[in-house]
């Protein structure tokens, strides 16, 4: 099978149910997930070591789960027996954060991204997680699509930003505070 078809070559593209247009909402969702993969996979390359093990398994489990997350905002008509992504999944990730933040000095202030290779990756993740989110609630509006990936795509973005802050703790980096905030985070 050869890679190149030649049927996007005028500015559409295949979803599941039909073609739409290359800049389409539901491509930018779906196309946005893709791009956050990609620096899954970049993070995973540099969780090294049995530190980060628990962590890398969690990534390479994400990376499955972002797959899931655009095939099910590739269907053109709303079809939830063929969805993937449940609620489970935002739930489990709610485990994985609370695990995490364990291992976490309380935060005061906000988080710089910073630190360490894997901690900048990770929240390269997290902002890159967020404008999934945001596309995928634009695609939203005009159309039915399954509630469970937007909510999964939330609760992600918060565990990049957790197990960013571990990756930091776990090689000794401190996290790089705004200097120029107040006091933000209570207990």
């Amino acid at each position: 099978m050869g890679i190149y078809t030649r049927t996007g070559d005028e500015g559409q593209t295949s979803v599941i149910g039909g073609r739409v247009s290359k800049d389409d909402d539901r491509v930018e969702a779906y196309g946005t997930i893709d791009e956050l993969n990609s620096f899954v996979g970049q993070a995973i390359s540099f969780a090294e070591g049995e530190k980060f093990a628990d962590i890398r398994t969690q990534l390479e489990e994400i990376q499955q789960e972002l797959f899931d997350c655009g095939s099910d905002l590739a269907f053109v008509k709303i079809n939830e027996s063929k969805y993937k992504v449940k609620d489970e999944l935002a739930e489990r990730l709610e485990g994985w954060i609370d695990a995490c933040q364990e291992e976490n000095p309380k935060v005061e202030r906000f988080i710089i991204p910073g630190g360490s290779t894997l901690s900048s990756t990770l929240h390269v993740c997290r902002t890159v997680c967020r404008r999934a989110e945001r596309r995928a609630v634009t695609l939203g509006k005009h159309t039915d699509i399954n509630p469970a990936v937007r909510r999964y795509l939330n609760r992600l973005s918060d565990y990049f930003f957790v197990v960013a802050r571990t990756a930091n703790v776990r090689q000794g980096v401190p996290d790089v505070e705004y200097v120029r905030s107040k006091k933000v985070f209570r207990k």
